[in-house]
């Protein structure tokens, strides 16, 4: 009885709060724990290798050899700042129950021990800040030895330090990193320079961020935008034109590259590497170039798993990722896009890309107002049409092998062979009608003899 006394009044705290402060707690959190339903399917996937960022994996026992370079890394900062720790810790402090309300699950050890909350932001940031600096070049006060902040540490531990940062649970918010630099060069940071530093370690091969975006949430976050980040004004945007042509055709699956290139589906290299920038005119398609290594898996699974616990975060890198397995189905597929330079595969076998994106939307829920939405009703209302079926009934009937090709030359062959022969058997027939016979000469008329009597009277 008393415990049921107790449960009921907790009920009837809690239904007398303002809802308001509910909505304020959904819309702080953007770090999440992925639920059991996303990570078993590949639980690796989601879990850090060799070093933790923030409190949802620290502490854990394969992660704490990383834990001694991370207090070397606040050693050198502070003394290349020449400020107190405490200055930091002060200037942390005043951020503490925004970064607190960043994490969605926070334990209760955290919400609790508001100082050793705050000790992991700042060890995690200061750490996060030189990796990031000796990714640019900027470090010249450690050994040349460093196990970390080193040429070898960049060539062999920096890499699995940058696939950490991109795991959805192991996210470090980026206010924190902000907040870091104002206090160590005492003047505001700039966020667009945060952004800057850290999508350069995140994404070689992306834009730079626009200016004046704002600081990105975290690194995940940013370099989610740097994937879709592509030329404004896309077709995929306009919601008339998505509408319009979610009335113009059929929906459904995707025909796989093969297919659709025997429907006479033509494949070309997008304007931009935006993810975003797919479209199809005038029987091309047109796909952004990626590059598949192996790090791929790994960073679309968290990036969709972004898109699914994020409210208001979009779902365009899984609607890529949808689409590309629609249209892979074997290595054959791979292998054609690959010709076009549509995928670049550091994998080397292009039966393991395609088992690679076949794998990625496992149990993914696909948005119907999803932007590709448009592009693949107007692929299939292409691939429907009588002419493009003909076509490719016709490509996949005599082309597929030499000898099917050969027989139908021949067939051919021989059937202009016939007509010809009945031609030139026919046409002395209708030559002879249409000329006309000779005409014959005017009959020569004798004049008459003239009389005896005539001519003696001459």
């Amino acid at each position: 009885m008393a415990s049921r006394t107790s449960w009921v009044s907790v009920i009837e705290k809690a239904k007398s709060r303002d809802p308001s402060t509910e909505l304020d707690l959904w819309r702080k959190h953007s770090i999440y724990r992925v639920p059991a339903c996303i990570k078993d399917l590949n639980p690796k996937a989601y879990k850090p290798q060799v070093v933790s960022f923030g409190p949802h994996h620290h502490g854990a026992a394969e992660l704490a050899g990383m834990e001694e370079h991370k207090h070397r890394a606040l050693i050198h900062l502070l003394r290349r700042s020449k400020k107190p720790l405490d200055d930091f810790a002060t200037g942390v402090e005043e951020i503490a129950e925004s970064l607190q309300g960043s994490y969605q699950g926070l334990a209760d050890r955290w919400t609790n021990d508001v100082e050793a909350f705050l000790r992991v932001m700042i060890l995690d940031g200061c750490f996060m800040l030189e990796i990031l600096r000796l990714n640019v070049g900027l470090l010249r006060d450690y050994a040349p030895d460093d196990p970390i902040f080193s040429n070898h540490g960049m060539l062999h531990m920096v890499p699995y330090i940058k696939r950490d940062m991109l795991i959805v649970e192991n996210q470090l918010p980026l206010l924190v990193l902000e907040r870091l630099l104002s206090v160590e060069t005492g003047k505001p940071a700039n966020p667009d320079q945060i952004n800057r530093l850290v999508l350069k370690l995140c994404s070689t091969e992306a834009p730079a961020p626009s200016p004046g975006i704002g600081l990105a949430l975290h690194p995940l976050d940013l370099y989610r935008r740097s994937l879709l980040q592509g030329p404004s004004g896309h077709p995929s945007t306009d919601l008339n034109s998505r509408r319009r042509s979610s009335e113009s055709g059929p929906g459904g699956i995707v025909r796989s590259a093969i297919e659709l290139y025997e429907a006479g589906v033509r494949f070309r290299i997008s304007k931009s590497s935006s993810l975003q920038d797919i479209r199809f005119q005038h029987g091309v398609l047109s796909l952004p170039p990626v590059v598949v290594d192996d790090a791929t898996e790994y960073a679309y699974l968290n990036l969709m798993a972004f898109e699914r616990l994020h409210v208001g975060a979009g779902s365009e890198i899984t609607s890529y990722v949808f689409f590309m397995d629609n249209i892979i189905d074997s290595a054959k597929d791979v292998a054609l896009l690959h010709s076009k330079g549509i995928i670049q595969n550091a994998l080397g076998s292009d039966k393991a890309v395609a088992n690679l994106f076949n794998s990625l939307s496992k149990d993914v829920t696909l948005d119907p107002d999803s932007a590709l939405e448009t592009v693949r009703r107007r692929v299939n209302a292409y691939c429907q049409k009588s002419w493009n079926l003909w076509r490719a009934n016709l490509i996949h009937t005599y082309f597929r092998s030499p000898w099917a090709f050969l027989s139908l030359a021949a067939a051919i062959f021989l059937l202009a062979l016939a007509v010809a022969q009945t031609v030139y058997s026919i046409l002395p027939y209708y030559q002879s009608q249409d000329v006309a016979p000779p005409l014959s000469p005017p009959p020569v008329v004798a004049a008459p003899p003239l009389a005896f009597s005539t001519l003696r009277g001459i």
